[in-house]
């Protein structure tokens, strides 16, 4: 198993903790970015750079992540591509996508992306709390337990 991570929007916080978990474990972190990140040092931390341009970072996780692979991101077109390719998928709040509701959550993406473009205002995501970092990091728990060596 290896764990790709959106890395443009995934919030610092986040970050960290799977720096935590990569060393913990023992398993390969590779940060998708359009920019180079300094991340840690580490054998099991990495980062990659890829050309600049809309998806450019998703084309690339998703020509790179393998079946039994986890994905960290919070990008619903992105993961459900990533669940048809039998890769786990989870956002920085702790959501596993499954093929069960990412489409789901994609049409409802999809609905609001309509109002906005209609000119209604749907507000942003809600604010970051401790209580979704705690859920990642527990969300990330369960799936790193269940991995095979």
């Amino acid at each position: 198993m290896k764990i790709w991570v959106d890395a443009d929007a995934c919030p610092k916080v986040v970050k960290e903790i799977l720096y935590r978990a990569a060393e913990r474990v023992r398993v390969p972190l590779i940060l998708v970015a359009n920019q180079p990140l300094a991340v840690p040092r580490s054998e099991f931390i990495s980062s990659r750079s890829v050309a600049q341009g809309l998806d450019a970072a998703d084309q690339a996780i998703v020509d790179w992540a393998e079946a039994g692979d986890l994905a960290v991101t919070a990008d619903i077109p992105l993961a459900a591509r990533l669940v048809e390719k039998n890769v786990l998928a989870i956002n920085p709040r702790g959501e596993l996508y499954s093929r069960e509701n990412v489409r789901q959550q994609l049409s409802m993406r999809d609905f609001m992306d309509e109002l906005r473009g209609s000119g209604v205002q749907t507000g942003g995501p809600p604010a970051f709390h401790a209580r979704d970092r705690q859920a990642f990091a527990n969300q990330l728990d369960r799936l790193l337990a269940r991995r095979t060596p």
